[in-house]
């Protein structure tokens, strides 16, 4: 017996996805749009935008959908405030905002340009911040909403070679706390997913840069599908959770950094003095083949 997608949590829902061309963005469209829910898309790349979305129009299971796209760059705040507004004339009032454009440069942190760091703050941080300022108002004269913040498993435990990566996913966790407390008796609900390493563009980009410490350690992680990461954050938005973390070993990081505070530091140390010690190894045979 088919289901009716009319008693879906997500049916009829309006929801607006920043970097929702490719990665847990485009996965969360399709799950989405896969449950009746109408939605519209932020990225830069305006072709990538306009591809993704004659794929989720094709693949819509309601007439009453709405899908479109707007072009920007959410760290300019009148684009993403332009966006907010083209969302909403087309959809209507926005039920959800999900906040999950964001960019990584991984490197020695004396080695990087200082562009860099400035670059990946106002992406990930700011990008959410003026979103979120953009779509907030309505949902308080509505008296209901729902913000959604992709950070990182990074916002509760920094790595080697991301020290202008972890910094901005901190900054992402540091706002979602301040408005979980000021806006839940508004109405307004807000969600924070602290994904790990995700098979994405993004990361496949990452890793022709990282630091060879930075592969010894995440080899030790899982590198989880953006399907699954999706599943995961639209499941905390429709029972209204705060904290979404995908994966029993980034769980277990998450209970160790917060239950047993300092004790994360040795552990840590633990993974880099291995990945420094299996990084001079490498070097050296190469040095040997010479």
């Amino acid at each position: 017996m088919a289901r009716d997608i009319r008693k879906d949590f997500f049916y009829g829902k309006k929801v607006l996805i920043t970097g929702g061309s490719s990665g847990i963005g485009l996965a969360l469209a399709r799950q989405l749009v896969a449950r009746g829910a109408s939605v519209w898309l932020t990225a830069r790349n305006a072709a990538k935008l306009e591809a993704t979305c004659k794929e989720l129009q094709a693949a819509a299971v309601d007439p009453t959908q709405k899908i479109g796209f707007t072009p920007a760059d959410v760290a300019v705040e009148s684009q993403a405030r332009a966006a907010v507004e083209q969302a909403v004339q087309a959809l209507g009032m926005l039920d959800v905002l999900i906040n999950n454009a964001g960019t990584s440069h991984p490197g020695y942190f004396l080695e990087m340009d200082a562009k860099i760091f400035r670059e990946t703050m106002e992406t990930n941080y700011f990008g959410t911040l003026n979103m979120t300022r953009a779509v907030v108002p309505a949902m308080i004269q509505r008296g209901k909403g729902h913000i959604v913040n992709v950070s990182s498993a990074v916002a509760y435990l920094a790595l080697f070679g991301y020290s202008s990566y972890a910094p901005s996913k901190w900054a992402v966790r540091g706002l979602s706390d301040v408005l979980r407390y000021e806006l839940k008796p508004l109405g307004i609900r807000v969600t924070i997913a602290m994904p790990p390493d995700t098979d994405t563009p993004s990361l496949a980009k990452e890793k022709t840069i990282r630091p060879a410490e930075l592969d010894v350690i995440s080899s030790t992680g899982t590198v989880y599908k953006p399907e699954v990461v999706a599943r995961d954050i639209l499941a905390g938005v429709e029972h209204n959770r705060y904290i979404v973390i995908t994966g029993m070993d980034t769980t277990f990081f998450y209970w160790l950094t917060n239950l047993l505070g300092p004790l994360q530091y040795p552990v840590m140390d633990m993974f880099v003095s291995d990945a420094i010690k299996k990084k001079k190894k490498a070097v050296g045979r190469k040095d040997t083949r010479v």
